[in-house]
């Protein structure tokens, strides 16, 4: 367990460049929620969703969806929202 945040960050930089898809998804949400880094945060996560994070499919239906960092596109929503479903996603299952 990280005892700093810096330490905390430290070991995500490592994990982001071992492409841990769980740090990119976290690493795009700090973009995205922290900083309003739309194009970052789609970055992180559009990696993230190809390394099989669902999360990361899901977000990325959100932002073409509302077109945040990225134009409005419904065949692309439709597509990261239903990889989200099938690979068990308990909220694109049910949208």
């Amino acid at each position: 367990v990280p005892k700093s945040v810096e330490e905390h960050n430290k070991n995500l930089l490592k994990r982001i460049e071992a492409n841990d898809p769980f740090a990119l998804f976290e690493m795009g949400r700090t973009r995205y929620k922290e900083d309003g880094d739309y194009k970052s945060a789609f970055q992180y996560w559009s990696k993230s969703a190809a390394l099989g994070n669902m999360d990361a499919h899901l977000n990325l239906s959100i932002m073409y969806l509302d077109g945040e960092g990225v134009e409005k596109n419904e065949k692309k929503r439709l597509y990261h929202l239903e990889e989200a479903a099938i690979g068990g996603h308990p909220v694109a299952r049910y949208n």
